[in-house]
């Protein structure tokens, strides 16, 4: 425990087996388990077990929330929400500042809890305080920019004047998912709030605890009680009663749920944002640096066990340097660490779930069955815990296989050889996903124009993803089946907004005037339109 968390409540409480292996000798500890879910907002009386994906131990028990429960948090949220919006930006961004510190303060804490209910490797876990420091730290900063009014050129120059303005939606529901639960239960809403909004926030079963951190956090920085609300329960019923009530929302999932909750959402005409699945790309051409490029691959495939939304699932690799590149992939993934701890040393963790470990078996087998080559790992991992599976390298996969078109969402990739940049463009761009792809060249000017052919929301040159996320001012979405909407940015702000156009009109009237006749008029804003072309007018 760092000094700067010397002052919070033990999170773990004793070994939970002294002859267990010591990667899952902890418990939470149960006055801490208490504090963070007595922010749900649940009165069912019924609870959610949740188990810990580093040994299947129990490690906490969620309270659930019914309909009424949901009609309570709008309730409450649009009366914070009355109040919010009239609070001043600049007050807006201190308290995102404030909490920045706090996330930093705390980041042992929030590593702690993301790793037991997740089960992923602690270097894996520090990316999700660091994205929330850095998102509370963009719009702490640029929240009165975007935000600003704006004067547009009006159609009668210096008579008619246009102010847009960027006005809060409402109560934004976020329904996030459970692979980054800290950033992704906390980046979107926090954009929402700046731009004046309440939230309604239902992360994902398994890792509420992380969550409902996170709405602590929120409220140790000083954002006003009830602001954001926290409920538990399934998508289907918790999720759908969310949807019934809010202005707008904010979903990370796949493309299934998500194409349900946009039919959902046209069916009450409100927007929302939807990032889905993926099965993104990475193009490693003929004069790329090879061991960079082998660098990246592990990184891009392995990163959180592989279930990452913007994690490479398919590898093209120009014929030149096929051979030397996949000898250094396999080597170092073969080198890779593996184990069920809340220590660093570790390169990767643990899946999260049992469906998550029964699909890369399934894909995995199913690939092989049909002729695929195992280059590197291949196999579940017991040993280790109960959802450990090897991170795996596939070469010869084919279209009758699962995983040549499905997103696995676990720790494996496909390897091909291609014999030119078009045919690696070509091959990026199959399928119906279009999320994230990275591109490996010495020639970036000539990496970029490939990227400008590449159907997908971001693309990474020399780096497999972490450039574009990491750079708040960059929006992130994705084309296709892959979603719709953008966080980050700008634009990541200006999804919660309603945009209005007001304008001002002095001395002139839309009409005749001075005794003009309708045709007289129609003449006159014919001429009027003729000299303002001449005159480059928009």
């Amino acid at each position: 425990m760092s000094a700067s968390n010397s002052d919070r409540q033990p999170l773990v409480d004793g070994p939970r087996d002294p002859e267990h292996d010591p990667a899952a000798s902890y418990a939470l500890e149960p006055g801490y388990v208490s504090r963070l879910t007595a922010r749900i907002l649940a009165t069912s009386g019924e609870t959610h077990e949740v188990l810990s994906p580093l040994d299947g131990a129990p490690l906490a028990h969620i309270p659930q929330s019914t309909d009424a429960d949901v009609e309570e948090a709008f309730r409450r949220a649009r009366i914070a929400q009355e109040k919010w919006v009239r609070t001043p930006v600049a007050e807006r961004e201190r308290l995102l500042l404030r909490l920045h510190d706090l996330v930093l303060d705390r980041q042992d804490e929030i590593l702690d809890l993301i790793v037991l209910e997740s089960g992923k490797a602690r270097k894996h876990a520090f990316d999700e305080p660091l994205h929330i420091a850095l998102t509370a730290r963009y719009y702490g900063r640029t929240t009165a920019k975007h935000l600003a009014s704006e004067r547009r050129p009006g159609v009668i120059p210096a008579l008619t004047r246009i102010d847009v303005n960027h006005l809060p939606k409402g109560v934004v529901g976020v329904i996030s998912p459970w692979n980054y639960p800290f950033t992704m239960a906390l980046c979107d809403g926090l954009a929402a709030l700046a731009a004046g909004n309440a939230v309604v926030a239902k992360p994902d079963a398994q890792t509420m605890l992380t969550a409902l951190l996170g709405a602590e956090l929120l409220e140790q920085a000083g954002f006003p009680k009830d602001l954001w609300t926290v409920v538990a329960g399934p998508g289907d019923k918790v999720g759908t009663s969310i949807i019934q009530r809010a202005d707008y929302i904010c979903f990370t999932g796949s493309t299934a749920t998500g194409k349900l909750i946009g039919k959902q959402c046209a069916e009450r005409v409100i927007g929302c944002s939807l990032e889905l699945g993926g099965k993104n790309a990475m193009l490693v051409l003929a004069d790329a640096d090879i061991e960079r490029a082998a660098e990246g691959a592990t990184r891009a495939v392995f990163s959180n066990t592989g279930q990452l939304c913007v994690s490479i699932e398919r590898l093209y690799v120009a014929d030149e340097i096929y051979d030397r590149f996949v000898g250094r992939f396999v080597a170092r993934t073969q080198a890779m660490t593996l184990g069920a701890t809340l220590a660093w040393e570790n390169d990767m963790g643990s899946l999260i779930s049992q469906n998550q470990l029964d699909t890369t078996v399934a894909h995995v087998d199913d690939a092989v069955a049909k002729g695929a080559r195992v280059l590197a790992g291949g196999k579940a991992r017991p040993d280790l815990g109960p959802f450990f599976y090897e991170p795996t390298i596939l070469e010869g996969v084919s279209p009758e296989m699962t995983c040549f078109g499905t997103e696995t969402f676990g720790p494996v990739v496909s390897v091909y050889r291609v014999t030119s940049e078009e045919e690696a463009i070509e091959r990026a761009n199959d399928g119906e996903y279009g999320l994230n792809a990275a591109i490996y060249s010495r020639d970036t000017a000539r990496a970029r124009t490939i990227a400008a052919r590449i159907k997908s929301g971001t693309v990474n040159i020399n780096e497999a993803f972490a450039a574009s996320f990491a750079s708040l001012d960059a929006p992130m979405g994705g084309f296709r089946q892959s979603g719709t909407g953008r966080r980050q940015g700008a634009e990541g702000l200006l999804r919660y907004t309603e945009t209005q156009s007001v304008a001002t009109q002095r001395l002139l009237r839309f009409g005749p005037m001075f005794g003009m006749s309708d045709e007289s008029y129609a003449k006159t804003m014919t001429l009027a339109l003729r000299a303002l072309k001449a005159l480059g007018r928009a």
